[in-house]
């Protein structure tokens, strides 16, 4: 059985470094775990691998959604799972490296066979979700689903929304559900690593990152976004920065305002996934050092492969 290496961190953490630097070194495969980094529209913006670190070794599941399109975790780790048994069975390893934290728990937790969604349902929830507001509808979820009610946060309006459907549809809990899911890839498949680099400096590399993103061209790819006049309520519209480059691009803000609303918008997004990583991730060893070469060494410790 070949071991698959899991990769997780926060934005700007150097996780596709380390992804490239192992492939490089093992003849590994690398396999997005990024919901943002799915989507072709923005590669500058989300800081997809570059083209030339694609030819350096194989990438899967990176930019091959359309913006158009609204895709789930389920639809990812249906797609994960097929690359991942392709990548065996050409007896490579598969590096899966991302940021999103309910990819790699799909991955390695499983993922609940949820029932269908009832439209009408849902459209009154979103109304009334809109209309009064979402800890209304968290106040009706504790009545009917405590346990679950107690995990989510009362301004959490789709996760609410996605719990009453379910108690409603079905009279049980989600969490009941998912408590009675299996793991897509045993612990006997993978092992996983979290970066855990040093929060001011990364914040730094945050703001520098945002920086170089504009002068490589991510104004040009909000504007061509833009000109296609999508639904403001699709996945990919929310990357970080996106909103605010837009407002700019409308003449709403200023260039540097809009700079700024990005780079703290991902300093908040990686603060989320520092306590991602502390809650979900305990038994996850973490690497809290900045050197490429000790990170790539510890990786291959992880797969016993030094």
């Amino acid at each position: 059985m070949i071991r698959a290496l899991l990769i997780m961190g926060p934005t700007a953490s150097g996780k596709s470094a380390l992804a490239l630097a192992v492939a490089e070194r093992i003849g590994g495969e690398i396999v997005n775990a990024d919901s943002m980094q799915v989507y072709r529209d923005f590669r500058i913006l989300t800081a997809r691998p570059s083209v030339e670190e694609e030819r350096e070794a194989p990438h899967r599941l990176y930019g091959h959604v359309d913006a158009a399109e609204r895709y789930s975790t389920g639809r990812w780790l249906t797609d994960a799972l097929a690359v991942i048994a392709d990548i065996r069975a050409r007896n490579k390893t598969p590096i899966i490296v991302g940021g999103t934290g309910l990819y790699f728990k799909a991955l390695t937790q499983g993922l609940a066979e949820m029932p269908d969604v009832d439209p009408e349902l849902r459209a009154a929830l979103i109304e009334r979700a809109e209309r009064e507001g979402a800890p209304a509808l968290h106040a009706d979820l504790a009545k009917l689903d405590p346990q679950t009610a107690a995990r989510l946060e009362p301004n959490d309006a789709p996760r609410i929304i996605r719990a009453l459907e379910v108690i409603e549809t079905t009279g049980e809990s989600i969490t009941s559900f998912q408590a009675n899911t299996k793991p897509a890839l045993a612990m006997n498949e993978w092992r996983g690593l979290a970066l855990t680099p040093d929060r001011d400096a990364l914040y730094a590399s945050i703001n520098t990152r945002f920086d170089k993103m504009l002068e490589q061209g991510a104004l040009d790819e909000v504007r061509a976004f833009a000109a296609r006049d999508l639904d403001p309520a699709l996945p990919a519209i929310k990357a970080h920065g996106a909103p605010a480059l837009g407002a700019y691009l409308r003449g709403e803000m200023s260039l540097q305002a809009a700079t700024e609303i990005g780079q703290r918008d991902t300093r908040r997004y990686a603060k989320r996934q520092f306590t991602w990583i502390a809650n979900q991730m305990p038994d996850w060893p973490r690497i809290a050092a900045t050197g490429l070469s000790e990170r790539e060494a510890l990786a291959l410790d992880a797969l016993g492969r030094n």
